[in-house]
């Protein structure tokens, strides 16, 4: 069905839902849609099938003939033209106004949409206290054929744009879940064990004896990272059947925890490859 077009000329109810989109946890929340711009990750949005609602721009200057193109191959509900300083209003990019902004649905947070397999690799992230950290780690699980993102606890906002811009756009890639605590993944790991007897949960800490390189990453894995400041919570610790550090020769403790995260998944990945070879 062709999509709607609406053309406004001030800061009407229109423009305000999408504005509180862009600011405001509870509003993303209540409408269960979340604020979209940037090429790549609008890009990445279509490919992935996302459900994008509202195309929002202005022609008071050309569009590109990306932007043309995609308005014109667009299933969304509405096309909201605006005058191009309210565009300026709404765009969070730095070097130059965004052409085209995404209005998005949310998709349902069911662990039940991940596909169970011999070679799982599900990321559990509890309490993540940055959208930088969180976007980081989003970009490796993409990039290190991660099955699963699952975010748990009292967290950043995965719908923030901050998340989604700090990710590159491979948010929408990356099958990411958001829970309330341990207690509703809990039992969802025990379904993977009791499909997959060798599944075997992995926890990252600074404190633990084993080094990740030492640790067999071939099997099934959920790797469980912790909040920033606090690190794993006992609730996990206590769920994991072996906990794994990074050898670390410097003055420091500690990686950042995108980075400590991203450095596991990539010793995972080397021990998978290499076992194919063999």
């Amino acid at each position: 069905m062709k999509p709607k077009t609406k053309r406004i000329f001030s800061a009407n109810n229109d423009f305000q839902r999408v504005e509180v989109l862009k600011r405001n946890r509870e509003k993303r929340n209540k409408y269960q849609q979340f604020f979209v711009e940037g090429v790549k990750a609008i890009n990445y949005a279509l490919e992935y099938n996302w459900p994008i609602q509202w195309f929002v721009y202005s022609r008071e200057k050309p569009l590109s003939a990306w932007a043309e193109e995609i308005l014109r191959q667009s299933q969304a509900e509405l096309h909201l033209e605006l005058p191009y300083q309210l565009m300026v209003q709404l765009s969070e990019k730095e070097a130059e106004t965004s052409e085209l902004i995404a209005v998005v649905g949310m998709v349902p947070h069911e662990l039940s949409r991940i596909r169970l397999k011999d070679d799982l690799l599900v990321v559990i992230f509890d309490r993540p206290a940055s959208h930088g950290n969180l976007g980081t780690l989003i970009r490796s699980c993409e990039a290190l054929k991660v099955d699963a993102l699952i975010i748990t606890g009292h967290a950043v906002d995965l719908y923030d744009p901050k998340t989604i811009r700090a990710s590159m756009g491979t948010f929408f890639a990356v099958p990411t879940f958001r829970l309330p605590s341990h207690h509703e993944v809990l039992p969802w790991l025990a379904k993977v064990r009791t499909k997959f007897p060798a599944f075997q949960i992995v926890g990252a800490t600074a404190k633990a004896a084993l080094p990740v390189d030492e640790a067999d990453l071939t099997k099934p894995t959920a790797l469980l990272i912790g909040n920033e400041t606090y690190g794993l919570s006992n609730n996990y610790q206590e769920s994991c059947d072996l906990l794994v550090r990074i050898p670390m020769y410097g003055a420091i403790t500690s990686f950042n925890v995108a980075c400590a995260a991203s450095i596991i998944l990539y010793e995972t990945d080397r021990q998978r490859r290499k076992l194919d070879r063999n």
